[in-house]
């Protein structure tokens, strides 16, 4: 062979290996390469972690379709640890809870459509199922002896009320059905169903009506859940059942007719600290307290340690010496950051500690000096400590990631985290984070993409507020070129964007991508930012968060890169809401979407599961003259006529929080007006399609919503037709 033929393989093959190695664009399909780390949780000597991974798979009733499964893995906690998958069931398996020892792993996986705890040995193997019970069991825990396993279930309370074992007294709550005619809570009869026959087998009938879903009958409060209108209301109870015994039976250890929503043993394995409704009288619809309540473990002598109307307690936390209890303290029916306290669980005053955020994850290190937790701010989820005895707070991981899950023992953290170049991936520290180690090789995939790096900015608005947003160019930018601009907005209100949530991680990088420059940030009345920032839209939903939105905008544009004739913007849910708004008192973009929207602040109210945002937010209800103009002025579909922008909206078929029906309003609108808009509908969707509702819509929302920015934006050279 030619020497000159031997060169040019040569060169060839250093091109094709250059080709290899230069990074792609994200796609819209890396949406399903995306693995979420997530449940993290350590043996009480901090050597290993077990986690749950959630990915997406095909399904295999259809190629075409798409599923998203959660398998549990582990890894030790010593440098250079490798991860080991545990669980490989199509069933999936989460929530894993280790044995004090740290030789047991408990976990939920679905069997017949209902969860139900398993356990296995720590190094995976064949799980053996420990429950099996008729209403399901979730969020395992050990008994601090590991002999037992404390679960919880959701009983209908239909079934509650008739259950023999559970109900063996055939007790009615203390609060009223709410049913007319029927105050006392009567049972309605128990005559032989006859629709001829009488009243007692009238109702009998009407009865058996509702159970083989003949007929919805509503007489609660909240009869929305987030795909459906229901008449059905469940009741939170929790058991125990032996871990050793094949035989054994779950043991009810709560009873009556309150909502039970979180528990955990005391360290000495004597006590259960439980999250509980204020109290049984007031109907679980209409009081939105809850309690602490201390009881031994059998469940017996239950006694409420916190407690108060109009007060809402969460997080409960015991530290591992059993000394102190940590919580969260929030007013009910208004807009507010709650306060994290440490009290003694003995009884004495509590400690505020100073935090205007909005901790999660309370979780005490091993030797109970310090108190870890994260909370939004300024666009990341940080991972804070907060020492006990100084009450000083630490910040401990960079600002601009977000902390997804973690745990804390024996002087070691280990966390799932994303960031802008990993959307979630693990990792392993020091009890102060000063030496980390990667211990995952999640997502490894995105390695081979060319990514846009947020920038940050900020300014100062009409209120003294300062506002945060960040900057994404195009990721194949050059500098002298001009690219459209996209305006995402975020939902909420209250909710929070930045590098370090990873919602919008994929989207953000699709559209730039695709050439286009993306500007995101947090209008007042965000969260993350403190009380005076959360309460800041107040009766404003529209005019003030919309100049913040704008002037972020506006701040971009006159960097000079971008196109001021290419705008577009989008948002869903509360964003959906100020997307309507924009586009109906400002012209300036090329096209617009809203996904999920509200649209007419009183019809919200009847529609949607979130209705309590009318109250909060406005000061009441639509039938009250000063609240109802306040309503009508900032709903969106008032200013209806003056939309002339090209508009695409969507929404779930099965959407409850925001109602459906708002989008159908809003489309008839503005097809009566003539104007350009289209309506899509998601047949299945509910509000959270596209966090973690079907693949392949999410898909198709995402393609629709560039698909229709392009018709007028026509940046691929080709008009449209």
């Amino acid at each position: 062979m030619k020497k000159s033929t031997l060169a040019l393989l040569a060169c060839c093959a250093t091109l094709a290996a250059r080709a290899q190695k230069t990074p792609e664009p994200v796609k819209v399909t890396d949406l399903l390469k995306i693995e979420q780390v997530n449940n993290i949780t350590l043996t009480r000597d901090g050597k290993r972690a077990a986690f749950s991974v959630l990915a997406v798979v095909p399904d295999e009733k259809n190629k075409a379709d798409y599923k998203n499964v959660s398998q549990l893995y582990a890894v030790g906690t010593e440098a250079g640890a490798v991860p080991r998958q545990l669980t490989f069931g199509k069933e999936g398996a989460a929530q894993p809870a280790w044995s004090p020892d740290g030789r047991r792993l408990a976990f939920v996986r679905p069997i017949d459509d209902k969860p139900q705890v398993f356990v296995m040995a720590a190094d995976g193997g064949e799980a053996r199922q420990l429950t099996r019970f008729k209403y399901g069991a979730t969020t395992p825990k050990w008994s601090p002896d590991g002999r037992q396993v404390l679960f919880g279930a959701a009983i209908p309370l239909r079934e509650l009320v008739k259950d023999s074992l559970l109900n063996a007294s055939k007790s009615q709550p203390l609060w009223s059905y709410e049913k007319p005619g029927f105050a006392k809570n009567s049972p309605l009869n128990s005559a032989r169903p006859n629709a001829d026959g009488s009243l007692a087998e009238v109702r009998a009938y009407l009865d058996k009506n509702e159970l083989d879903k003949k007929a919805k009958v509503l007489d609660n409060l909240d009869f929305q859940d987030e795909k459906d209108v229901s008449a059905d209301k469940s009741l939170a109870q929790l058991f125990l059942i032996s871990a050793t015994d094949p035989a054994a039976q779950p043991v009810a250890i709560t009873h009556g007719f309150y909502r039970f929503t979180q528990a955990d043993f005391t360290p000495d394995g004597q006590h259960l600290l439980l999250l509980a409704a204020i109290d049984s009288v007031r109907h679980p619809d209409r009081a939105q307290e809850n309690a602490v309540f201390l009881a031994d473990r059998d469940g017996r002598h239950l006694r409420r340690l916190l407690g108060q109307d109009s007060t809402a307690y969460t997080t409960p936390a015991v530290s591992p010496s059993g000394r102190w209890l940590a919580y969260q303290q929030s007013p009910t029916g208004r807009v507010a950051v709650p306060k994290l306290l440490v009290m003694p669980l003995g009884g004495g005053p509590a400690i505020t500690i100073p935090l205007d955020r909005n901790p999660a994850g309370l979780t005490w290190s091993s030797d109970s000096k310090y108190l870890y937790f994260t909370a939004q701010a300024n666009g990341g989820v940080p991972l804070y400590r907060v020492n006990i005895s100084t009450r000083k707070v630490e910040n401990l991981s960079a600002d601009d990631t977000g902390i997804l899950s973690f745990d804390v023992a024996q002087g070691h953290v280990v966390y799932a985290q994303t960031g802008v170049r990993n959307p979630s991936d693990l990792f392993v520290a020091d009890a102060n984070l000063h030496q980390v180690h990667r211990a995952g090789t999640f997502n490894d995939w995105v390695k081979t993409r060319r990514l846009s790096v947020p920038e940050k900015h900020s300014f100062v608005n009409d209120k003294g507020l300062t506002v945060e947003y960040w900057v994404m160019k195009p990721t194949a930018y050059q500098a002298g070129q001009k690219y459209p601009l996209l305006l995402e907005i975020h939902g909420g209100p209250a909710a929070m964007w930045g590098p370090g949530e990873a919602s919008m991680w994929h989207e953000f990088q699709y559209f730039a991508s695709q050439g286009y420059g993306v500007v995101y940030g947090n209008p007042r009345g965000s969260g993350g930012y403190g009380e005076q920032f959360l309460r800041a839209n107040i009766n404003d939903w529209g005019t003030g968060p919309s100049r913040d939105v704008l002037t972020a905008l506006d701040q971009t544009v006159a960097q000079g890169w971008a196109d001021p004739n290419k705008l577009v913007v989008t948002g869903g849910s509360y964003a959906g809401y100020l997307v309507a708004w924009i586009v109906s008192h400002d012209h300036r973009f090329q096209a617009a979407c809203s996904q999920r929207g509200v649209y007419d602040l009183a019809t919200f109210f009847g529609e949607g599961n979130a209705w309590r945002l009318v109250p909060n937010y406005f000061g009441g209800y639509p039938w009250q003259p000063a609240v109802r103009a306040v309503l009508t002025r900032e709903s969106p579909i008032t200013y209806v006529e003056n939309i002339t922008t090209p508009y695409i909206l969507f929404h779930g078929e099965n959407d409850r929080r925001t109602g459906f029906v708002q989008g159908e309003m809003l489309y008839r609108s503005l097809k009566v007006l003539g104007r350009p808009v289209e309506y899509v509908r998601h047949p299945g969707g509910t509000h959270e399609l596209t966090r973690s509702g079907d693949n392949r819509q999410r898909i198709d929302q995402m393609l629709r919503t560039y698909e229709f920015f392009e018709r007028y934006l026509r940046t691929k050279g080709v008009a449209a037709q």
